[in-house]
């Protein structure tokens, strides 16, 4: 069965397919052009996310924005969204059986959206759209061809918090997307 955006929102809203559903504040739906070419996909909600409901606010969310206007892109153009749809206590890494209760979603909101490029935003979510051994240091802006879809992957925002110094190698990555989404 096919849902609607709407239906989606409410199945997250009020989902208690896994433990997470009784702990967070705020289930995070993706966000962004309904139509867009780019979908980026992270692992999960932070903590500020958890608050207001929304992907990608505070620190990481402000290095994205940084990120996308560099090479050229916006908000606007692109839609983003999480494996997980609440936010894991303590940061910490999903649990399999949280992606696996939270992938049914996602996988909804890429069947309505049907973008022509998947961009992973960390290993987590590279290991769990693309490969399962994917290493983000060696095979980050790579690409692979899947179902008429460009993927490939990149350093999670937060990585730049951690390490500044990633900042040029993710914005090559966010060049080399835009280029391809200018080619389509």
């Amino acid at each position: 069965m096919q849902y609607t955006w709407t239906e989606i929102e409410q199945h997250i809203e009020a989902c208690t397919r896994c433990p997470l559903g009784q702990t967070r504040k705020r289930p995070v739906m993706g966000r962004g052009n309904h139509q867009a070419q780019i979908m980026l996909i992270a692992e999960a909600p932070g903590g500020q996310e958890d608050q207001q409901g929304i992907p990608f606010v505070g620190s990481s969310g402000e290095i994205l924005d940084r990120l996308l206007h560099d090479c050229g892109l916006t908000r606007e153009e692109i839609y983003i969204t999480n494996i997980l749809k609440c936010h894991p206590p303590g940061n910490r890494d999903p649990k399999e059986e949280e992606k696996e209760a939270c992938i049914p979603y996602l996988k909804c909101e890429t069947l309505l959206l049907k973008p022509k490029i998947i961009v992973c935003l960390g290993r987590v979510a590279a290991q769990r759209i693309i490969l399962p051994d994917f290493k983000i240091t060696r095979q980050h802006g790579t690409w692979i061809y899947r179902k008429n879809c460009a993927l490939t992957a990149t350093y999670h925002p937060s990585a730049i918090l951690r390490d500044p110094s990633k900042y040029e190698v993710v914005k090559r990555d966010f060049c080399e997307i835009a280029q391809k989404q200018a080619g389509l």
